[in-house]
């Protein structure tokens, strides 16, 4: 979950140094050089990373891509940056359109450092395609992103594997992006469909406007339901630092209606990011429980850092006092855990002592 992490603490700068990334070379240093380097690329190591990248194409002499990652001796992912606050579209990759088809690269991808886009040659050989088989958004990315993402890694890279799932992956995406906008506001057709089944009266518009808000819930919640069983199902035995909840007095017992959600885990990486500045993330970890998720230092139930009550409606972020009495603090998306960040940090000083408390740069 390394990736994960270094993924989490680059999003927990963003939003404070966005104001200061308005130029390309500015996004470059702060966002687009630490993905290239944790997956594995020393972005100062000319053998592995080309900045500047120069291949003329016809004409057009002296055009230069950004960065070429070099895999076996030959560049192999064509990058092309832009600000962060460029709205990406594919106009912007003109450049990686020419390279692509006179390079030996197999991969290209149009980034602003919070979305990555990635192309290759899907529809027509050695021509990189107009549509992406996969967009990352640094600002909305799960575990299930991040290990499409971690592919790329320079230990793990598969040219023949990632190609062999390309396809599969920008239409799952694609359909992905369908089924949301469903779920957010389902289509009079969806609704007709679904209504069709259980519902013997005639199909009106008042039918159909009593019926989409039942649709949109029942929607949600089947799909959150089988989302989270299968990531929970996908990602046993990825971390150590996730475990299973002990038999402790104040710990429910291990039970089989624990189920770890994506919104428990990824808040649970914010609560990591958060700390990250302060002391080794491997000491925060997390236990799942019926009731709650809880966040812990050392893995000990005496140490709470905070509660993640994601089980009911609304969400709630539970904070601790000197005393360990619980706050619960209403949420209403993932990202507002930093605006906890004080009392986070000072739950860990109070069990560490302040003077044990270290900083980022020794971690």
């Amino acid at each position: 979950m390394e990736l994960f992490d270094t993924l989490t603490r680059l999003v927990s700068r963003l939003d404070s140094q966005r104001e200061l990334l308005s130029t390309e070379e500015a996004t470059k240093n702060a966002v687009i050089m630490p993905i290239i380097n944790a997956l594995g690329y020393n972005v100062f190591d000319p053998t592995e990373v080309i900045p500047e990248f120069t291949a003329d194409v016809g004409v057009k002499k002296g055009e230069k891509v950004d960065y070429a990652i070099v895999v076996d001796g030959a560049p192999t992912i064509l990058i092309e940056c832009k600000g962060i606050n460029t709205k990406l579209d594919f106009k912007h990759a003109s450049q990686l359109y020419r390279y692509f088809g006179v390079t030996a690269a197999r991969f290209a991808v149009l980034t602003n450092g919070q979305h990555l886009w990635f192309y290759t040659d899907l529809d027509s050989p050695n021509q990189m395609d107009s549509k992406a088989f996969f967009k990352f958004d640094l600002n909305d990315f799960d575990a299930r992103d991040v290990a499409e993402l971690s592919k790329f890694g320079k230990s793990v890279f598969d040219l023949d594997n990632i190609l062999a799932n390309a396809t599969e992956l920008k239409y799952t995406q694609q359909l992905g992006a369908v089924l949301a906008t469903e779920v957010d506001s389902p289509s009079d057709e969806l609704v007709k469909h679904l209504t069709s089944k259980i519902y013997d009266g005639r199909f009106t518009a008042a039918v159909c406007d009593q019926f989409r808000p039942l649709v949109k819930s029942a929607f949600r919640d089947f799909i959150n339901e089988r989302l989270s069983n299968r990531l929970k199902s996908a990602l046993q035995g990825v971390s150590a630092d996730i475990v299973a909840p002990k038999s402790e007095p104040d710990e429910e017992p291990q039970d089989n209606g624990i189920v770890t959600t994506a919104e428990e885990i990824e808040g649970f990486h914010i609560v990591r990011a958060i700390l990250a500045k302060h002391i080794p993330v491997n000491r925060v970890v997390m236990r799942d429980t019926k009731s709650y998720c809880g966040v812990l230092l050392d893995d000990n139930n005496r140490k709470p850092i905070c509660r993640l009550h994601f089980n009911g409606g609304q969400k709630h972020i539970g904070t601790f006092d000197a005393e360990k009495n619980e706050t619960r603090n209403p949420i209403e998306r993932l990202e507002a855990i930093y605006d906890f960040e004080e009392q986070i940090v000072e739950s860990v000083s109070a069990y560490d002592g302040n003077s044990e408390i270290t900083s980022a740069d020794t971690v």
